[in-house]
């Protein structure tokens, strides 16, 4: 399948992953792709390390399962690091996406990457916390993507979670989501 981008979530659950994978998806779908959102835990308890998945192509998807080789991994908590083979099946030219503090090469080089594989950093709980004044770092988590995959549009992205937010949360949360999506996306560094 031509153009299909393949993303694996990792987080903690109550970090916002699943509705990050959701709002990746549907953004796609707004700009007439196919998508798939998915979650995978287990007991849903706070804190517990929980995996999601987006697919989205161009053409529609045949596939149905979860992903084993993704193009794109995103790590909500750098915590995981320790506990989770992040790089497990990312595909030759493949992108990690984490929110830490540490610098992507220093993060390529503790993993032992190939040169081949993009490393992004982005303190997405620091501008959560700055914006939303939650350490939930899905939203800007989602603008980091956009910046280094272009995989969505940074403005798609805004004007879906503005549509979808504003049926749950006030005008402040919404801007506040807003501006944590482009803070990711002007912040995230590559190596």
């Amino acid at each position: 399948m031509q153009q299909l981008t393949e993303i694996r979530w990792h987080a903690r659950a109550g970090q916002g992953a699943v509705t990050a994978a959701k709002l990746v998806a549907e953004t796609a779908l707004a700009a007439d792709q196919y998508m798939q959102a998915m979650p995978e835990y287990g007991p849903e308890r706070m804190g517990a390390p929980i995996k999601a998945f987006t697919r989205i192509s161009p053409e529609p998807i045949d596939i149905h399962c979860n992903i084993e080789n993704p193009n794109v991994v995103i790590l909500l908590d750098d915590t995981l690091l320790d506990v989770v083979d992040v790089a497990e099946g990312l595909v030759a030219d493949g992108t990690i996406i984490i929110n830490t503090c540490t610098p992507p090469d220093a993060i390529k080089r503790a993993l032992g990457l190939a040169d081949s594989i993009t490393v992004a950093c982005v303190d997405a709980s620091g501008i959560a916390l700055d914006t939303i004044k939650r350490d939930i770092p899905n939203t800007p988590m989602v603008g980091a993507l956009a910046k280094v995959t272009g995989a969505v549009e940074i403005d798609s992205v805004k004007s879906l979670l503005a549509k979808t937010f504003g049926k749950k949360f006030g005008q402040d949360i919404i801007d506040a989501n807003l501006a944590s999506v482009d803070r990711a996306y002007e912040e995230v560094t590559t190596a």
